[in-house]
């Protein structure tokens, strides 16, 4: 096994300005959120912050919200900002990874079935592992364009999940995931 870096992504103050944006699915999220953070620092797995920044008013800089969201107190190793959906292509994530030696990414966030989802999509396609903490993402409800038909943020998981696992990512929850990172870290050592 590889060691592991946990990707924080897009867990910032744009969305809180969104009209999607729903603080129902909050609490249980940040709760598994933090444990995943406190989990991979002390197995030494170094924790990595994604910002997003876009044309969109509450994505760029200069509208002061392109910062992690306050309840995340964590000292990341490293942050990157990305301005496409994926946080490998174009924030200078792959070559940090690379430069050491970094194989395994554990996906963490916000929003589950578009960044999240992405960048498990593109982590994989360039090789390396991918462990998708779906508890530790978070979405909103989402109206089908055609049907009308509105998916709750359980839904949109659900639907992550069946088309990620088996061919971009092993999904797991937090607890799985971190036992993952202490075997990585050991075989590492």
């Amino acid at each position: 096994m590889k060691q592991t870096a946990l990707l924080v992504i897009d867990v910032q103050d744009s969305f809180l300005s969104r009209p999607y944006w729903d603080e129902r699915e909050l609490p249980a999220y940040r709760e598994a959120q933090r444990a995943l953070i406190a989990g991979a620092e002390a197995r030494g797995a170094p924790v990595v912050n994604i910002l997003h920044v876009d044309d969109d008013a509450s994505f760029r800089v200069e509208s002061g919200l392109v910062r992690p969201q306050a309840w995340l107190t964590h000292q990341p190793a490293a942050t990157f900002i990305k301005h496409v959906h994926n946080a490998l292509t174009d924030s200078g994530l792959q070559a940090w990874l690379d430069a050491r030696g970094i194989r395994r990414l554990a996906i963490s966030g916000i929003r589950t079935e578009q960044c999240c989802e992405t960048t498990a999509r593109v982590a994989s396609d360039l090789g390396y592992e991918v462990d998708f903490v779906s508890e530790a993402t978070l979405t909103f409800a989402m109206t089908h364009p055609l049907s009308g038909r509105v998916y709750s943020p359980a839904e949109m998981r659900e639907r992550t999940e069946l088309v990620l696992a088996g061919r971009f990512a092993a999904i797991v929850t937090v607890d799985e995931a971190l036992r993952r990172m202490a075997r990585a870290a050991e075989l590492v050592d």
